[in-house]
């Protein structure tokens, strides 16, 4: 180290230490003193609008309805599955209404959801058209100045033209220029000529489409959630229940349940019925792999619109039938048993086909009876249905084979007020014995009824007769004998089957599906549509033609080198055939050459 260097480190080292470093004449300013400007309400708003229509709030609001979206399709939602909802609070009494406080059986309709839902709509309008008035600029503006130096640029190539002697090389370089501007259209990329002096070249761009792609995307998304959200209010879905025979018609008062949307008509649904003529199922045949296992299901039905002709239709799992905008589907089946019961007068009082709920594989369903009028008590019974019963060891049935090997009902008898008197809604399915009084099972002494098909026994305390009707056979009902051995018999036909069907309308379906194709597009430009500028300058020097060619990519673009290497050599052909004297010329850079 010379003198003059250790004595300035040495003049330095007490500035060093104390820290500063900076200039004579520096003036400290007190921190506290500083004061930073109010933004005020105006301002606040801009920057939480900014905030909010970020491209970055865009995908949090997007991540986050995703997310929100999953207890929809983990928990029952009562627009869907209304029973299952019921079940569930049945099953879980201290969770469900916790759940149901957080709107958990509502999502899509809930505060929270719909708050995520509007703010990440309004979030992708907010950066969609700033973009599109940005890039529609973009489309409108001409392609960037040639560079002076294109060595710079790390994918660069060079090649010298020699010329023949009489030739001219300033109409040589224009010449060279034009077929570069011609080649580089021809590839799909925007164009401008550049020259200054001596000096031609042609400046292109190309790759607008992935912004577009970008943009098209965002706003296909803006669509699909316009669509749902205005297409939500105009769809349905409603259940129903048909029983071999019965026919269904499209108004409120055949569905079990019904949830339209807000701008739905109720009073003015298309008006079509559906008779379910037949139920098909075919099960695995006992003592083979998976006995019992159901194959496919059909429900067999004929549909028909005022003064038209029926026509007939099938309506299976995953195989929905469509029916004027609306679209059934099959969502399960049963065994409907026909209970007849009579008066100790023998008036009948009841004659229904009541559809038991199965509970496992093997079709062992539960039902209940009503019956509100007739007798001198209201009357309610809680049963099981076995398709094939069997007993087990503690004396009670259970079914092993889901197909009618040998059908049973049982029934426990109830009496008193059912409940149903006073205008509250009760459910079809349950019954409610906390002001009844149980008449037959349990401790009261008196056994439960046990029915085959055709079979009728009495009623306890003198009340009547109940008969399980045999739909197969039109013979006169019989006597029950409790100990009459059970073996099976040919009970096909024996007891009508019922479908469980939802009827969905959606208005915005066809609308979701093209805004997704769209996303899908825009998706796939953005991702794959690479955005790039090249460079083609000439410039003659005697009897020689200096071409040089460049690439310069917007983000990552691993196929740039290729693509300068590739247009290189397709030009320098070109050159070569039209303009080069001896159809020769010479490349002066091998690879790409870094300055």
């Amino acid at each position: 180290m010379s003198p003059r260097s250790s004595s300035a480190s040495t003049d330095s080292a007490p500035a060093a230490t104390e820290g500063t470093l900076r200039p004579s004449d520096h003036a400290e300013s007190d921190a506290s003193e500083i004061q930073q400007p109010a933004l005020g309400l105006v301002g606040w708003l801009r920057w939480g609008w900014r905030q909010l229509t970020s491209m970055r709030t865009a995908l949090v609001l997007l991540l986050l309805l995703a997310i929100a979206a999953v207890p929809g399709s983990i928990v029952p939602q009562r627009s869907a599955d209304p029973n299952g909802v019921t079940q569930y609070f049945t099953d879980n009494p201290d969770l469900a209404p916790i759940l149901d406080g957080l709107s958990l059986f509502d999502v899509y309709p809930s505060p929270w959801f719909s708050a995520i839902y509007i703010l990440l709509f309004v979030s992708l309008i907010g950066c969609v058209i700033p973009r599109t008035k940005h890039h529609y600029k973009a489309l409108r503006s001409r392609p960037p100045r040639t560079p002076a130096r294109l060595g710079r640029l790390g994918d660069h190539r060079e090649r010298v033209v020699e010329l023949d002697a009489d030739q001219d090389a300033a109409a040589a370089a224009s010449a060279t220029i034009d077929l570069a501007q011609q080649q580089l259209r021809k590839a799909g990329y925007r164009v401008e000529r550049y020259d200054a002096g001596h000096t031609l070249s042609v400046s292109a761009e190309r790759g607008y489409l992935r912004e577009t792609g970008n943009l098209v995307f965002h706003t296909a998304l803006i669509g699909v959630l316009v669509a749902v959200g205005i297409g939500g209010g105009f769809a349905y879905t409603g259940q129903t229940v048909i029983i071999e025979g019965r026919t269904f018609v499209n108004t409120m008062l055949d569905y079990t349940s019904f949830n339209p949307g807000r701008f739905v008509d109720t009073d003015g649904l298309t008006p079509y019925s559906i008779t379910l003529d037949s139920f098909d199922v075919t099960y695995v045949a006992p003592g083979t792999a998976g006995a019992g296992q159901a194959g496919d299901f059909s429900a067999n039905v004929t549909t028909q619109f005022p003064g038209e002709e029926s026509s007939e239709a099938s309506v299976r799992v995953n195989h929905p039938m469509e029916i004027a905008g609306d679209r059934v589907y099959l969502m399960g089946n049963g065994y409907a048993p026909t209970i007849r019961i009579r008066d100790a007068e023998g008036e009948v009082v009841f004659d229904e086909s009541v559809p038991f709920l199965p509970q496992d594989t093997s079709m062992t369903s539960v039902g209940v009876l009503k019956i509100a009028d007739g007798m001198p008590e209201q009357l309610g019974l809680v049963g099981f249905f076995y398709p094939t019963a069997q007993p087990l060891a503690s004396g009670a049935l259970t079914s092993v084979y889901p197909a009618l090997v040998y059908p049973v009902v049982t029934l426990n008898v109830f009496s008193g007020d059912l409940g149903i008197d006073d205008g509250t809604p009760r459910s079809v399915y349950t019954l409610d014995t906390g002001d009844m009084e149980r008449l037959t099972g349990g401790d009261t002494g008196v056994d439960s009824l046990q029915l085959l098909p055709g079979q009728f026994v009495d009623l306890p305390d003198g009340l009547g007769t109940i008969e399980f009707v045999d739909e197969a056979s039109a013979a006169a009902p019989i006597e029950a004998d409790p100990d009459a051995p059970m073996t099976g018999g040919d009970f096909a036909g024996s007891v009508k089957r019922y479908v469980s069907l939802s009827i969905h309308r959606d208005a915005a379906a066809g609308w979701v599906l093209i805004f997704a194709l769209l996303a899908t597009a825009g998706l796939l430009a953005g991702l794959f549509v690479p955005r790039r500028r090249m460079w083609v300058k000439v410039q003659p020097s005697g009897n020689t033609l200096t071409v040089e060619y460049a690439g310069l990519a917007r983000g990552e673009d691993p196929t740039l080198a290729a693509a300068v290497e590739q247009f290189a050599t397709r030009h320098g052909e070109a050159v070569d055939a039209t303009v080069g004297g001896a159809g020769l010329g010479r490349d002066e850079a091998s690879g790409p050459r870094v300055n």
